[in-house]
């Protein structure tokens, strides 16, 4: 049996509620303002084969040495392609698998209020994510606070172009994210002159409503002193 059939095969018997039970399980550790040789990603499931222990960067070749960055994506859509995860949430797992330059191109930035909520934003390839906890620092699923925006675009090998409307000099570094989640900027604005690309409108980044399941539960983030933690589990939950 092939890989990807394997997957399917995994997958349709998790739908079935043969797997119900078990959970995705994460666990994930990322320095927010530095390189961080103790940055990792965990992640274990239903689906054979598909897991990672303590994954971490591999400095010689750039790119994650147990292979995250692809085997977490059977766990972020259903075998019809729809998205069961958000998709900024898969993106920000992979700041602690990839090099240090990625988290400053992608202007991974992390606050923490004093009720206590967390907020997480950054912009990959034109289009910036926001991550947002409850009071309790807790991600909830089905329906979480997670949206996306595209305000720009990648060309080439070039650093991102950010639109003015968000970026005064259109870098991701000078991303204002106060405009970014401000539906009164509306999209559809035309990001550089002779480039096809176009900002969009203010966009919720939860799993598809009809995608074959979604998964429920928390996950628990913690932020201290430059320490971004996100640890819990989930249960797949057919519709």
């Amino acid at each position: 049996m092939n890989r990807k059939l394997l997957i399917a095969s995994s997958l349709l018997l998790l739908m079935g509620g043969i797997l119900f039970a078990q959970d995705l399980k994460i666990d994930y550790q990322v320095n927010v303002a530095a390189d961080d040789p103790a940055n990792y990603f965990t992640f274990s499931g239903p689906i054979r084969y598909m897991a990672a222990e303590k994954d971490t960067l591999d400095a010689t070749t750039g790119a994650s040495k147990l292979g995250s960055t692809h085997i977490f994506m059977p766990y972020l859509y259903d075998v019809k392609g729809k998205a069961v995860l958000p998709t900024g949430l898969r993106g920000l797992f992979l700041f602690a698998v990839a090099p240090k330059d990625q988290r400053v191109l992608d202007n991974l930035t992390v606050s923490k209020a004093a009720d206590g909520v967390i907020t997480i934003q950054y912009v990959h390839r034109g289009t910036a994510y926001k991550l947002v906890t409850d009071k309790n620092g807790k991600f909830t699923f089905p329906k979480g606070d997670f949206v996306r925006r595209a305000i720009g675009f990648i060309q080439g090998a070039n650093p991102q172009v950010i639109h003015t409307d968000f970026s005064a000099d259109s870098t991701a570094a000078k991303v204002n994210w106060a405009k970014v989640w401000d539906a009164k900027i509306p999209g559809g604005k035309e990001i550089k002159a002779g480039v096809a690309n176009k900002t969009g409108d203010i966009t919720d980044d939860n799993g598809v409503a009809d995608a074959m399941y979604s998964w429920n539960g928390e996950l628990q983030v913690t932020f201290d002193k430059n320490i971004l933690k996100i640890a819990g589990g989930l249960t797949a939950v057919k519709r």
